[in-house]
């Protein structure tokens, strides 16, 4: 049956419709793309990109490779973190125009680490009509993958770049009692993994590359017997990283309370880092401030 040819209703967003002859609403779609095999973009993301007559993209030469494989000749714009908010008077004034407007990221679902938050936001505002149509996700494809426990779980997006600032966001993630899932580039995966291996300690991780592309694969165990592996197997392409939930027993090693001090002490502190690392670690409060004084006294924070 066809999504009607008005806007969606008041109590909540109406589908698109099921086939190229359906007419879809107005409104601002949201459109899963594929994350590599291009045969996995959905029936729908089909009908609603061929029905749109304006389609926001990161990367206009990536979008457009995937188009013209499935014939589809919207029109095509540029919408990155750069220029997200200036694109916004144009998209309400198409939509009210009763237009469709599609955004879609280089790859997998928009506004998963990509640009298009200010842009819902602003049509939130406004009232105007949005919908999802779902399809792949490189986060929830290596969660699936991993073997790791999916009941609950924590997408981190990429961490920091700088090594300080990602030892102290791993500190900080330690805690959390769900799995964690990151994205890293090629040349950065040693060194994840080796801040793992210090600030979390044996933990089950998986490491998955490449998904739904030739070359998929998937490496699991620890991150010490996984730095082994990628050491001397240098990895590319696009990285997803699942690590396993903390347990709840044992406590942590002298030298996992000194990492993880080391890396709140540098913009937290000492009382909150002592609280942070005391929550989690098994340590009495008084034995990890008694570490924290010291770190912090003979510069081994800086």
């Amino acid at each position: 049956m066809c999504a009607p040819a008005t806007p969606f209703p008041d109590d909540g967003p109406h589908p698109s419709g099921a086939g190229p002859d359906c007419k879809l609403a107005p409104g601002f779609y949201l459109v899963a793309t594929p994350i590599g095999n291009r045969r996995d973009i959905t029936l729908r993301a089909l009908d609603v990109l061929q029905a749109a007559e304006l389609i926001l993209c990161e990367d206009t030469r990536t979008s457009r490779i995937l188009l013209e494989t499935y014939g589809i000749k919207g029109k095509l714009v540029s919408c990155h973190e750069h220029n997200q908010r200036q694109r916004l008077p144009e998209i309400v004034t198409a939509i009210g125009a009763g237009q469709v407007v599609a955004l879609i990221s280089d790859a997998g679902m928009p506004l998963i680490s990509d640009p298009g938050a200010p842009l819902v936001t602003g049509l939130i505002e406004q009232n105007l009509p949005i919908t999802v149509i779902p399809g792949a996700n490189a986060a929830l494809s290596a969660l699936s993958l991993s073997g790791l426990p999916g009941e609950r779980f924590l997408f981190a997006g990429f961490l920091p770049p700088k090594a300080a600032a990602r030892r102290q966001e791993l500190a900080t993630l330690a805690a959390v009692p769900a799995t964690l899932i990151v994205y890293e580039s090629p040349n950065r995966l040693c060194d994840l993994l080796q801040d793992i291996q210090t600030l979390l300690g044996s933990r089950a991780i998986a490491v998955a590359r490449e998904l739904t592309k030739h070359f998929e694969e998937v490496q699991r165990g620890t991150a010490e017997a996984l730095l082994a592996h990628f050491t001397t197997h240098p990895p590319r392409g696009e990285i997803v990283v699942v690590i396993g939930p903390p347990a709840v027993q044992p406590d942590w090693s002298e030298t996992q309370i000194d990492a993880a001090l080391a890396a709140l002490l540098d913009t937290t502190s000492v009382r909150d880092a002592t609280a942070q690392v005391t929550a989690r670690s098994g340590w009495s409060k008084r034995d990890v401030y008694a570490r924290a004084v010291a770190l912090g006294q003979t510069g081994k924070s800086r």
